[in-house]
């Protein structure tokens, strides 16, 4: 298949799912942006600026969805101060972006966070919750939640220039991660596909740098962000 056909097939195939995969993404960043304490974010996106879950989503057009946009943002830059999230972006205009360009997002996944998933996701899986029971596995304590730590590599696709939709995202999980764990999301463009899609390789690391927990691949396209004056 020629790499033309390739991205037509591509972009096709996400076309035809597109609702499919909005109701899905959603949902895991609503919980996403609950365990990140974050409020008024299903109201469209707010920039390449949030924190993941608002990629793919549609801007809301009454005055009042803009207020909570505002204040989904101000109250992001509060949460990203005081956590002290660490943002590395080494590209920062969506026309320059090409292979090696990086995004890097730290953050120390907390209780709140894994509580406020569960709630949110309607994950209740004991392994996470329970200490009692989580020490009679083969874990020997609680975990978080793998969608949760994942969540880290959206978070840092969100900080790429532009508009960050998702077009797909294989993961594998290497190790478990332990609250209070701060933990690295990087994500390093490996081929240009055209048509501003982009084939980035994510992983996430420990605060060492020693263990891999999670690796994988995803498929972006970045979109122009939408004009703030429309």
């Amino acid at each position: 298949m020629s790499s033309e056909s390739h991205r037509t097939t591509l972009l096709d195939t996400w076309t035809q799912t597109s609702s499919y995969m909005f109701d899905s993404v959603m949902a895991a960043n609503r919980a996403a942006f609950a365990a990140f304490g974050v409020t008024g974010a299903d109201d469209g996106p707010v920039s390449n600026a949030s924190v993941a879950g608002t990629n793919g989503s549609s801007p809301s057009t009454d005055g009042e969805g803009a207020e909570d946009a505002v204040a989904a943002i101000q109250s992001i830059e509060a949460r990203e101060t005081k956590e002290e999230w660490d943002v590395e972006v080494t590209v920062h205009h969506r026309d320059r972006m090409g292979v090696g360009d990086q995004a890097i997002f730290t953050k120390t996944i907390s209780e709140d966070d894994v509580r406020r998933f569960a709630v949110s996701s309607g994950d209740t899986n004991p392994l996470h919750l329970d200490d009692d029971f989580a020490g009679k596995t083969r874990f020997k304590g609680r975990i978080a939640h793998g969608t949760l730590v994942g969540g880290l590599i959206s978070a840092a696709l969100a900080r790429l220039p532009g508009l960050t939709i998702y077009l797909s995202q294989d993961l594998e999980f290497h190790n478990p991660v332990r609250i209070g764990d701060r933990l690295t999301a990087q994500c390093e463009i490996v081929e240009d596909l055209g048509d501003n899609q982009y084939r980035l390789t994510t992983r996430v690391y420990d605060e060492n740098e020693e263990d891999v927990i999670i690796d994988g691949e995803a498929v972006v396209l970045i979109d122009e962000l939408p004009d703030a004056d429309d």
